[in-house]
């Protein structure tokens, strides 16, 4: 069979070894795989080239995607776009799309409205795709997290400040809720949670008066009420969220109301790139190898996921039409956490 296999929205680690895994499948039923460059403009662009054992064989251990990425959306003009779309997947008997919530929900769409060979492989640093446990890049993500906060607790320690890490989480608070718990910070803003101010610098107070420093991370997300309003957006219509400046305004509202001096640090997409962990290089293989596995069982529409430790598979519409956010229920263990 001729397959390709695309990579779209942001970027992160395990995507190489995603790509390397389907290949290696790819390889045991004498398939050709092709590489569509930049996710869906390459589609649209009809920009593709066929990938060798040379290409992939080596990067399992490397950050970012050998065949590039964009936030390209074929259905914003759809008039003109999806027709490329469809025609450039004629070259192939089926199609991998590698991407997260936007770039899934263009897959489900065309097998939906148009019939197309198409199959899912999970991809965001968020965690916030529903039907499967975990994505890869997540654990990366954190990781990297967690250690810019072990850095920030010993300048904050330091200097007797209150310091404010602002990591990435657009709906979905997953990375601040996994960072603040394994790294031992003493407040956490999510965007599933309405933020309470005061309680929160309350609590900064009496940390601050205990131990002489204090460590708040904060969802990109996270919602404040004076921050809302028209803003600019990508092509999916979201938010485009470096405009918002959260941390800066949490550092800003904590020492108004604590007399505290605060700093903030923003690790914005140092969180993207690096290595991948021994988590995300296995789980971006293993579901690689699925999805090539699903194009030959022709399971078209599908999602390969993770459920306890088996990869599966799931609807393409039911993983992207609702995403995975953080429950009540992980708010409370962090809350459990905040003394």
């Amino acid at each position: 069979m001729r397959i390709g296999i695309l990579t779209g929205g942001g970027d992160c680690p395990g995507l190489n070894p995603a790509i390397r895994g389907a290949f290696m499948k790819a390889m045991d039923h004498n398939d050709e795989l092709f590489g569509v460059m930049d996710g869906w403009k390459g589609m649209i662009n009809g920009n593709v080239r066929q990938l060798t054992l040379n290409d992939v064989e080596e990067i399992v251990g490397k950050g970012g995607t050998i065949l590039g990425t964009s936030r390209t959306n074929p259905f914003k003009k759809a008039e003109t776009d999806v027709p490329k779309v469809l025609e450039n997947m004629k070259k192939f008997d089926a199609l991998i799309a590698i991407g997260g919530e936007d770039t899934l929900g263009v897959a489900s769409k065309l097998y939906k409205q148009y019939g197309t060979n198409v199959v899912g492989v999970p991809k965001t640093m968020d965690n916030d795709l529903s039907c499967t446990d975990y994505t890869f890049g997540f654990d990366t993500a954190v990781t990297v997290a967690v250690d810019a906060l072990e850095r920030l607790r010993d300048t904050g320690r330091s200097h007797r400040r209150i310091m404010v890490l602002e990591v990435m989480g657009r709906h979905a608070g997953w990375v601040a809720l996994f960072t603040g718990i394994a790294g031992g910070a003493d407040w956490i803003l999510l965007p599933e949670i309405e933020p309470d101010i005061e309680k929160m610098c309350e609590h900064l107070k009496l940390v601050k008066q205990r131990k002489n420093y204090g460590i708040v991370v904060v969802s990109e997300g996270t919602k404040f009420s004076e921050l809302e309003g028209e803003q600019e957006v990508d092509s999916f219509g979201h938010i485009i969220l470096k405009e918002k400046g959260i941390g800066e305004y949490t550092a800003k509202i904590i020492e108004e109301k604590t007399g505290i001096e605060t700093r903030v640090a923003v690790i914005g997409h140092i969180q993207r790139g690096g290595s991948p962990t021994l988590f995300d290089r296995m789980l971006g293989t293993r579901v690689g190898v699925k999805a090539v596995e699903l194009i030959h069982e022709a399971k078209f529409g599908q999602m390969a996921c993770l459920s306890g430790n088996e990869i599966t598979s799931a609807p393409l519409e039911a993983a992207t039409s609702t995403l995975k956010t953080v429950g009540q229920e992980w708010w409370e263990l962090a809350q459990t956490m905040f003394k």
